[in-house]
């Protein structure tokens, strides 16, 4: 079996496509990369760009206005890395995109904050820091790679 290389895209189903549109591209920067349509025209799905490797997927006409709840089953949440997190967070304040959690160190060492979409998906932003556990385990991996 081929290796799995990484994860190409997460995808979201929405109540209000323009609306998500409008935060996903004019809020944190994602710019739409294509669309594909239904049969009768409408949107299927907007693909949209966060790295040349890395992709969010937005799909239209979700049953309900507002994702489930932290403890649901299913993905809890997606978590976007950023090289300054106090650059990134001033940023979307500016934007205004309030954070749902302040600006905090994790049980993990790296430096987090945490915003909601409109549909209330809860993305996590986070600053990787020397000494973090994901840090100290791609360390071990490369020396063990090496040795």
């Amino acid at each position: 079996m081929p290796a799995i290389t990484g994860i190409g895209h997460a995808a979201l189903k929405v109540s209000d496509l323009d609306r998500s549109l409008a935060f996903y591209q004019d809020k944190l920067g994602f710019p739409e990369m294509f669309r594909l349509h239904n049969d009768d025209g409408t949107p299927w799905l907007v693909y949209l760009r966060i790295t040349d490797s890395q992709y969010l997927e937005i799909f239209p006409d979700a049953d309900t206005d507002r994702a489930p709840g932290r403890t649901a089953n299913g993905i809890n949440h997606i978590c976007l890395t950023v090289d300054d997190l106090e650059t990134t967070v001033a940023t979307l304040g500016s934007r205004n995109v309030p954070l749902t959690s302040p600006v905090k160190t994790g049980r993990d060492g790296n430096t987090q904050a945490w915003i909601e979409d409109p549909d209330g998906n809860r993305i996590e932003l986070m600053q990787m820091r020397e000494g973090s556990r994901q840090a100290e385990a791609i360390a071990a991996l490369r020396a063990a790679v090496t040795a």
